[in-house]
């Protein structure tokens, strides 16, 4: 029986906007993802981030084949028993600084939902940014979004939007004025080359915001759900934010998005103003009670100790091509030279997957349920690889 070319009916079927890697992947098992031959690859990205449990895990998919048989979606208009269980276990794992949650489908639309309500908090339509934030494509968080690189064409988009620099507290409060409505941040930038939140940075942040009478918004989509070994990356320095975005690994895998809010920002939301037929759904929110059922202090302490391993294994690579070494938990980045694109797809052809970062990061997103056993291969895979293209 001849076996279909699954690349060529993709290509023709489906719109041209990412990047081709020339490999069909058609099943997952714990850490590792199977070609259509057979073929093992160890997954060190995580499907960018949203398969924090690996493939197939258990309990996630009992949960999930549970609920599809009995009810799969639900207009928010009528109540839900798995929604508002959902709801209140989020709130619980945020923190009670925060009261209630607005369900999406994705990391931009939660986004989109945290920029419209500010506005709808404040009257005001000024929002302060960071250099090489990224917040999502949609034209509201692509405004948020830093560089050129995918606004371009768009231009000009939405509001005011005012950049500042990365960790530099004063530089935010220079801009600050009047009419700003608030300022978003990611504790660690992904997209724009797994940069980390300096020790205190957040804090001060809060405390200028709450000072000038400005909305802190947290991007917590990618660096939370015990990515960096707590649920939100934030609350390592003990802070809420007025509105925190959630996304990504979340639902266990199902499309989700949550913007999450203060008792004051959800009382100036009014009913009909942003709604979403498929928020919410109990089919994502069983997948998410059933990750954050997972979620507990032995699977942070993994998170920490392996990633700590990790990035210990990687600042250990013996090339010159190597820059450094950033991140937290299991949220790396291997900064290098020039051949970041060439190391992606050598690692690839050695059954390992990563993602890219920035313009010079190998980005390090894997499952949680990764070991040190996995790590040892998989650093002793790139140091080969990096040998060989001294």
């Amino acid at each position: 029986m001849t076996m279909k070319d699954y690349q060529i009916l993709q290509k023709n079927y489906v719109v041209n906007t990412y990047v081709n890697r020339q490999l069909t992947l058609t099943r997952g098992s714990g850490v590792y993802l199977f070609d259509e031959k057979g073929e093992k690859y160890l997954d060190l990205m995580s499907n960018y981030g949203v398969s924090i449990f690996g493939y197939h895990h258990p309990i996630i998919t009992r949960s999930i084949i549970s609920q599809l048989s009995q009810l799969i979606s639900l207009h928010g208009s009528f109540t839900n028993n798995v929604r508002a269980e959902a709801s209140k276990e989020l709130i619980a794992r945020c923190g009670l600084m925060y009261k209630q949650i607005y369900w999406s489908n994705s990391g931009a639309e939660a986004v989109e939902a945290a920029l419209k309500f500010a506005v709808l908090k404040t009257e005001k339509k000024k929002f302060i940014v960071c250099d090489h934030g990224y917040h999502g494509k949609t034209l509201g968080a692509l405004s948020a979004t830093s560089g050129e690189k995918y606004k371009k064409p768009f231009e000009p988009l939405l509001w005011n939007f005012v950049e500042t620099p990365f960790n530099n507290v004063p530089a935010l409060e220079s801009v600050i004025d009047k009419n700003t409505a608030g300022f978003i941040v990611e504790p660690i930038q992904g997209e724009g080359g797994i940069h980390a939140a300096d020790a205190g940075y957040l804090s001060n942040v809060r405390e200028l915001c709450t000072k000038n009478n400005i909305l802190l918004i947290i991007d917590e989509i990618q660096t939370g759900v015990g990515r960096t070994g707590a649920f939100l990356a934030s609350q390592k320095e003990n802070i809420s934010a007025d509105i925190v975005c959630l996304g990504k690994g979340l639902a266990g895998g199902i499309p989700v998005g949550a913007t999450i809010v203060s008792s004051e920002v959800a009382a100036a939301i009014p009913k009909h103003i942003h709604t979403s037929t498929f928020g919410g759904s109990p089919l994502a929110c069983a997948g998410v009670l059933a990750t954050l059922t997972m979620l507990d202090p032995e699977r942070y302490a993994h998170v920490q100790s392996v990633g700590a391993y990790f990035k210990e294994r990687l600042s250990l690579l013996r090339s010159n091509l190597v820059l450094e070494v950033r991140g937290e938990g299991l949220m790396l980045g291997l900064s290098v030279k020039e051949k970041r694109n060439d190391i992606l797809k050598r690692l690839q052809e050695e059954h390992v997957l990563a993602i890219p970062s920035g313009d010079d990061v190998v980005r390090i997103l894997p499952p949680y349920l990764l070991e040190k056993e996995h790590v040892d291969t998989a650093v002793g895979i790139l140091q080969k690889i990096l040998s060989e293209m001294v």
